[in-house]
């Protein structure tokens, strides 16, 4: 294939050819039906398992992807480097635009990800890169949400009583720490990383996106539920690391919501109560929770907006500039925000989202 001419078509005609993808599974996404087409039964499997809460029985779909297990290939492509975030240094991945999509390029593992209109296609070494194929499929969703009208945010969310809130917090707070504290009290598990929130007449409902949650040992190790994700020849080594080296370790593990809390615990759509805003420091002893007006605290909303990335692809020009801070702040207006700022105390948090979903109120 000739790189100057290559398009999203042609790596999609030549992989599906040379590595035929014929074993399917559904997936329902809150109503968007993803099929995910594999030619490796032990693909199939992993994402069986990971995707088991959200299987269907489907003789259509809404969003087709392929992924072909097969040796890290060469498409011969001039690709533009993704810089790394802010505080990183490691390139993990570079694209190229094409005249009918996108291909991005996952540099330390070689996978190639093609997409563009309904043509998605993964190719190289999925099984051993299970996460990055997980990933994709998600992002499928996401950008479908997002082009029918959504805003994304970066916040877990749960949901008791009819009443779900997205946690979201600045780097480092916690989001995900306090989602499954509340999960060990009752709730049921909406999104651990990603939500896209839409107007509903005068209220807001959140969708969710069907990725577990990858956390450290040091939330591993202080939730009871958790602790059983962590090999027993790992716990000792860990239990006697420093508190504050415990919980910054890089080490991730997946904590699969029905293994650790039961069948039916994660939902993906539900009406969107409340927005927590984690905004609290190690060290300091008070713990502060009140409401805010998001239209006078545009500060705190970068906790909760999430940049496209590189694997949206916008419907229409309009689209092609992420919202801006007015935009989530009106849209937030349908719901009620709540900021947690002072010292760290996840149990004195938790106790405030519990009776925020069960009465409606945070005192």
């Amino acid at each position: 294939m000739n790189r100057n001419h290559i398009t999203r078509a042609d790596i999609v005609r030549t992989y599906r050819k040379q590595f035929p993808a014929d074993k399917s599974l559904f997936i329902n996404f809150g109503g968007c039906v993803i099929e995910t087409k594999v030619n490796s039964a032990k693909l199939l499997a992993d994402l069986n398992n990971y995707f088991k809460e959200f299987l269907i029985d489907a003789d259509r779909n809404d969003i087709l992807i392929t992924a072909h297990e097969c040796p890290a290939v060469d498409l011969g492509l001039n690709y533009t480097v993704k810089q790394p975030e802010p505080g990183k240094t490691k390139i993990k991945e570079e694209f190229a635009d094409l005249s009918d999509g996108r291909v991005v390029y996952k540099r330390l593992t070689g996978l190639i990800f093609a997409f563009g209109d309904d043509e998605n296609i993964a190719v190289g070494p999925c099984v051993e890169n299970l996460n990055q194929v997980i990933n994709f499929i998600n992002n499928r969703f996401i950008e479908y949400k997002l082009n029918t009208g959504s805003l994304l945010g970066h916040a877990a969310g749960v949901i008791r009583n009819g009443r779900a809130i997205a946690i979201a917090g600045f780097s480092g707070m916690g989001k995900s720490t306090l989602a499954l504290h509340l999960m060990s009290r009752g709730t049921t598990f909406l999104s651990n990383d990603r939500v896209m929130i839409e107007e509903n007449g005068k209220t807001i409902t959140l969708n969710g996106v069907a990725k577990h949650p990858r956390i450290n040992p040091g939330t591993a190790l202080n939730n009871p539920d958790l602790d059983c994700i962590v090999p027993e020849k790992d716990k000792a080594k860990f239990k006697a690391l420093p508190e504050e080296e415990l919980w910054e370790l890089e080490h991730k593990y997946d904590a699969l919501i029905d293994e650790c809390f039961g069948k039916n615990k994660f939902i993906l759509r539900a009406p969107m109560n409340g927005l927590v805003i984690l905004n609290w420091q190690r060290g300091q002893k008070t713990t502060s929770i009140q409401i805010i007006d998001p239209a006078q605290r545009k500060d705190l909303l970068p906790a909760f907006m999430k940049g496209t990335g590189l694997f949206y692809l916008p419907s229409s020009p309009e689209k092609e500039n992420d919202p801006d801070v007015d935009a989530y702040a009106d849209i937030l207006s349908r719901t009620t925000i709540i900021e947690i700022s002072g010292g760290v105390d996840f149990d004195k948090a938790a106790d405030a989202c519990l009776k925020f979903m069960q009465e409606g109120i945070i005192q």
